[in-house]
């Protein structure tokens, strides 16, 4: 069964074609941003991490990646949806259990970390190097880039995976994928950023899922903190890697027809090793201007068609 923004857009938005453009090019940019987003950036942060913790030679950890991708990629929607299905939930209980068990242990640095948050982005310290517009300017982009990166809110691939869902009530089904959003960025992001402030590990020097593992590394004894992380970060990594396999490839299929989904599928495997190979300078800026690019289309369709958003979300819960 397939869905999301390129079915909906050509569907719903018959306004000479344009609907049919719209869904095209989301189809397009999505295909595209899958490698990016959804595969190399991902893979890339786990052989980072296993290298930082344990020296796994990056190499070695993108063919166990792409091997282990193959076996649940090839086997279709079905598999992916049961490992997401038993890992993710365990994996963020695990993860947030640890954070809160570090803040927990400096809860009287909380205060200070919030203090930290608020007087970094609204001191003058922002601005040095340049104008206060350019320092705003600056923040808004990286900001919304790396916040749709964390949650794709607004990119319209929830959609796809939504689509798959056995229910006849599309609206029940849009409040379930609500949630992701509050889950990934208000509660995982949140407690991840104070662990990081709150153990100091923010003045390490630093970045990428190397910070992340110095804050548990000083919030939790022993290598405690080294497991969890390296452990969390590639079950959601390779998670988030098998999920845009399968936004990647309807979105082909939807241009391209079938016969192309094989070929697809072997590509995106190969591109999982070549992310932990390459430097990813250049993904990461392809990456956020294919982003920029599938929000746009989708983005035009839910203001076009926001009044039968209303009406069918009125008309649910005047029947419940």
């Amino acid at each position: 069964q397939s869905g999301g923004p390129m079915h909906y857009l050509a569907k719903g938005i018959r306004w000479a074609g344009l609907g049919k453009v719209l869904g095209a090019l989301f189809a397009l940019f999505a295909a595209v941003a899958a490698f990016g987003i959804g595969n190399m950036v991902q893979s890339n942060s786990v052989a980072d991490a296993l290298n930082e913790s344990f020296g796994v030679p990056m190499a070695a950890s993108g063919a166990v990646i792409a091997v282990l991708a193959a076996a649940v990629i090839l086997g279709g929607i079905r598999s992916i949806g049961r490992f997401t299905g038993v890992f993710v939930p365990f994996m963020i209980v695990a993860y947030m259990l640890a954070a809160a068990a570090i803040l927990l242990r400096n809860a009287s640095e909380i205060p200070g970390a919030f203090a930290l948050v608020f007087d970094s982005a609204f001191n003058g310290q922002a601005a040095v190097g340049g104008f206060a517009g350019a320092a705003v300017a600056q923040a808004l982009r990286f900001g919304v880039a790396r916040g749709i990166f964390s949650n794709e809110s607004g990119l319209g691939s929830a959609g796809i995976a939504a689509a798959a869902a056995q229910t006849r009530e599309p609206v029940r089904q849009a409040m379930v994928s609500m949630t992701q959003t509050f889950i990934d960025t208000l509660v995982v992001c949140t407690f991840t950023g104070l662990v990081i402030l709150c153990t100091g590990a923010w003045q390490s020097g630093e970045t990428g899922a190397p910070l992340t593992q110095e804050a548990f590394r000083l919030g939790l004894p022993g290598q405690w903190g080294d497991w969890i992380v390296a452990i969390s970060l590639s079950a959601f990594a390779f998670s988030t890697i098998l999920g845009w396999s399968y936004y990647g490839e309807k979105s082909i299929a939807y241009l391209f027809g079938q016969r192309v989904i094989v070929p697809y599928r072997l590509l995106f495997i190969a591109a999982a090793f070549l992310g932990t190979v390459r430097s990813l300078d250049f993904v990461w800026s392809v990456s956020d201007v294919m982003n920029g690019l599938m929000a746009l289309p989708n983005l035009i369709g839910l203001l076009l068609l926001s009044g039968l958003i209303v009406r069918e979300t009125r008309e649910f819960f005047a029947r419940q």
